[in-house]
This record gives structure tokens, C-alpha cells and sequence, in this order.
């Protein structure tokens, strides 16, 4: 079975991502400092309004809306996620235990997956901030 996520252009997304195994790897000021670095770099390439988030040691909430026309929110995720992993993994030691996912240049900082939430209405707005 293939997932499929909901991708409605100018939108906006709550979404979950989970350090792998539950790690608290954002539970230190400078790892917060990388992720927003990573963050803010795409969202000038890759614009998108942050309209709240929520940073606690092992995963994130963000709310984000997209432009008019732009539904590519899984691509934004791919560069934070990569830039934030060149980041960290640069002054931290992060072993790769799953030979396969080393195999494939996959590093234990990531769950591969994210859970997104696609804003309804005004009080499914509310709700999430």
C-alpha cells in the first residue's frame, strides 16, 4: 500500500516530525539553533509562511501555509531534514545501526516518515496554535 498524502496548493499543514528512535537530539540549544538555520535556509529558496511551531527534545509541531499554486511541502521537509542532518551530524557522533539504511547513505537523525494534517477551516487553525 502506497501513502498518500493531501497536497491542496496554498494551504496550510500541521505537521509532526520525530527524531529516529525517539532520540532527544533537540533537547540542546545548538541542535535547536542547527534545525532553525536549516529551516529558515530553505524557507527563503522554498518560501512558506511558519505560522507556529513547537520544538520539544525528541520531535516538532509545525504549522505551516503555503504559497498560492505550491502544494511541495514534502520537498521543503527533504531539505530541512538533509540540512539539519549535515549540520548536527557534523559536531556529533550519530551512528547509523541499520546496515541498510547506512547502505544507503541514511543516518540515525530522522524517523523517514512525518505525520501532516491538512488545515480544514478557521477553528482547525485555531485548535493547532
Amino acid at each position: 500500500m502506497r501513502y498518500r498524502r493531501s497536497d491542496v496548493p496554498g494551504a496550510s499543514y500541521f505537521f509532526t516530525v520525530v527524531t529516529y528512535g525517539r532520540q532527544p537530539l533537540l533537547a540542546r540549544a545548538e541542535a535547536v539553533a542547527i534545525f532553525e538555520s536549516a529551516r529558515r535556509s530553505v524557507q527563503q529558496r522554498r518560501p512558506f509562511v511558519l505560522e507556529a511551531q513547537v520544538v520539544l527534545p525528541d520531535h516538532l509541531h509545525a504549522l505551516w501555509t503555503l504559497p498560492d499554486n505550491d502544494r511541495d511541502y514534502p520537498t521543503r521537509w527533504r531539505l530541512i531534514k538533509e540540512a539539519f542532518t549535515r549540520g548536527y551530524a557534523g559536531s556529533n557522533r550519530v551512528q547509523e545501526p541499520d546496515p541498510r539504511r547506512r547502505a544507503r547513505g541514511e543516518r540515525a537523525v530522522w524517523q523517514r516518515r512525518y505525520w501532516e494534517h491538512l488545515i480544514r477551516d478557521d477553528h482547525d487553525f485555531s485548535a493547532r496554535t
